[in-house]
């Protein structure tokens, strides 16, 4: 049974939002045509992103909680992961968005703070594979935010975010050993500022909102709605 903890951790993850997906003040449902395009191309770049740094060691996986199916040097659980956490996610920011009108007026001002907070930590942490690589990725989707999306949906999607680091926080808990003793995903602290909230590394909480980031942004811009960038 050790070997599915990863598997079940993701189904976990993904079971209740799929259920609700049918609901009908919802209808997630009815919004996967722009969603599967958005998680699926986000998805392949994250892969690769992941695929380079397991086979740099920069981390990797334990076998005792893996089923031992591969697909690109990753676990097939890595690779569900790309598609469970989003679809949830996005499920979060989108009932959010109907249950309630918190969001973030300011939401540019927290764009740049952001850009600047990872062109600081790119410059300073250049040596520093995980480091490096999440403040430059992060930074660039924000500067595209700031000079050529500029979508208003960041003001929800900031908003959200806060909200959906609670269940980010005990599904990366888990994965890093938090509450279950080893950890599913290891990481090389030579690669990272080995800053943790319980086990799950600082980087952790920029590599999600990029994850995030990239999958709303591509899911807004295909739905019919989109709403034109501010001038």
């Amino acid at each position: 049974m050790q070997q599915y903890t990863y598997l079940l951790i993701n189904l976990f993850s993904f079971i209740v939002p799929f259920i609700l997906s049918f609901e009908s003040r919802i209808a997630y449902y009815k919004k996967w045509k722009y969603l599967f395009p958005a998680m699926t191309v986000t998805a392949v770049f994250f892969i690769i992103w992941d695929s380079v740094f397991t086979a740099n060691g920069v981390w990797g996986f334990n076998p005792k909680f893996v089923t031992g199916i591969t697909v690109f040097n990753l676990p097939l659980e890595e690779i569900l992961f790309f598609f469970c956490i989003p679809y949830s996610s996005i499920f979060a920011y989108e009932s959010l968005g109907l249950i309630t009108k918190f969001k973030i007026s300011n939401y540019q001002i927290v764009t740049i703070s952001l850009f600047i907070v990872c062109l600081t930590g790119a410059v300073l942490f250049h040596n520093i594979a995980y480091t490096f690589y999440t403040c430059l990725f992060l930074g660039v989707f924000l500067l595209l935010q700031l000079l050529l999306i500029r979508g208003v949906y960041m003001s929800r999607f900031y908003a959200a975010y806060l909200v959906i680091l609670i269940p980010f926080t005990i599904v990366n808990g888990l994965l890093t050993g938090s509450w279950i003793g080893e950890p599913v995903v290891w990481y090389n602290n030579d690669e990272n500022l080995a800053i943790r909230f319980l086990t799950i590394p600082i980087e952790d909480v920029f590599y999600g909102m990029l994850m995030l980031g990239m999958s709303v942004s591509i899911y807004e811009k295909l739905k019919p709605n989109f709403p034109k960038p501010l001038q």
